[in-house]
């Protein structure tokens, strides 16, 4: 089996600087340690290698995309729905760590829930494996989407408070 390699480089890249990325925005300091959490939240170590995978996967669903997509409109379409992917899950850990806002966090979980869900239903078009290898991502990102939802209704109200009258 050749590899073309242009596309194993950007799947790689994308996973590697997503994790990357997440790992480095995520605080788990004070503020985050005195929030009030479900009693069914993973232990925090878990998190980097459940994200390991999850995103080890969807590279590899990149790759299988891009290299079976049979003209360039194709790919574009590959390309395009990975490129939203990434700036949505980017875009996660510093609304909810570096700036305090679960709740914001939250409403961004939408639109990144629906960019996975868009690789789980676009992706078949090309592989149907590469659709399959987002299962895991839609499943971790609906359970976090919950737990997240969670710790808003358990710690609210965040940002600016009314002044009291």
């Amino acid at each position: 089996m050749d590899i073309e390699w242009t596309p194993a480089i950007i799947a790689a890249l994308w996973a590697i600087i997503l994790g990357g990325a997440g790992g480095a925005l995520t605080e788990i300091g004070e503020w985050y340690h005195d929030l009030k959490k479900p009693s069914w939240q993973p232990p925090d170590w878990l998190f980097g290698p459940a994200w390991t995978l999850i995103l080890g996967l969807s590279a590899w669903s990149f790759y299988l995309a891009w290299t079976a997509a049979p003209d360039a409109e194709g790919r574009t379409l590959v390309g395009v729905l990975f490129g939203i992917n990434f700036m949505l899950h980017l875009l996660w850990s510093p609304l909810f760590f570096k700036w305090k806002r679960p709740d914001w966090a939250l409403y961004e979980n939408v639109f990144l829930w629906l960019s996975v869900l868009s690789l789980c239903v676009v992706l078949p078009r090309f592989s149907e494996l590469a659709g399959w290898l987002n299962v895991p991502y839609i499943a971790w990102v609906s359970f976090a989407f919950l737990l997240n939802w969670k710790v808003v209704q358990l710690n609210r109200p965040f940002g600016s408070h009314p002044s009291e009258a």
